[in-house]
């Protein structure tokens, strides 16, 4: 089975300058979790999830209105697996990347992504099970500001 036969067609991406803001609007618009960064020529830059505006920006004090998308995507290199590719190495790929979501490339042009939950509706429970696992397993998490004294997380 190839990747363009149970990829999500129809992907929109955001470009690099837009703020996280934007993308946080466009992410409840089209209701999905993340979305391909491109810059000024549609190449892919990176890919940004809900996750990342929370993790990497919000808890790290950045501005949502001031920080563009783009600011979170630099050198962080893109992983993306070709339409004719197999559904096989969409697994290897996202298992030694540990991502969820792939945006699926036609040379270069972002035809669709390719997600964890794709995947699982389309192969055996038992290879469904390792991907999730595979993905699922612990990475070191991002420093986080430390919480004043005498304060608790609400």
């Amino acid at each position: 089975m190839r990747v363009r036969d149970i990829m999500t067609k129809g992907v929109e991406s955001i470009d690099e300058q837009s703020t996280l803001e934007e993308a946080a609007r466009l992410m409840v618009q089209l209701d999905v979790g993340a979305l391909p960064i491109s810059d000024s020529d549609d190449r892919l830059v990176g890919m940004l999830t809900d996750r990342d505006i929370v993790v990497k920006a919000l808890a790290a004090g950045m501005t949502p209105a001031e920080t563009s998308a783009g600011d979170l995507a630099q050198g962080e290199p893109i992983v993306v697996i070709g339409a004719d590719e197999s559904v096989e190495e969409a697994i290897e790929l996202m298992t030694r990347h540990q991502v969820r979501r792939l945006p699926v490339v036609d040379g270069a042009e972002l035809v669709g992504m390719l997600s964890q939950a794709d995947i699982c509706r389309y192969v055996a429970n038992d290879q469904a099970g390792r991907l999730v696992e595979a993905i699922s397993a612990p990475t070191s998490a991002p420093a986080m500001p430390a919480l004043p004294a005498g304060t608790r997380p609400h």
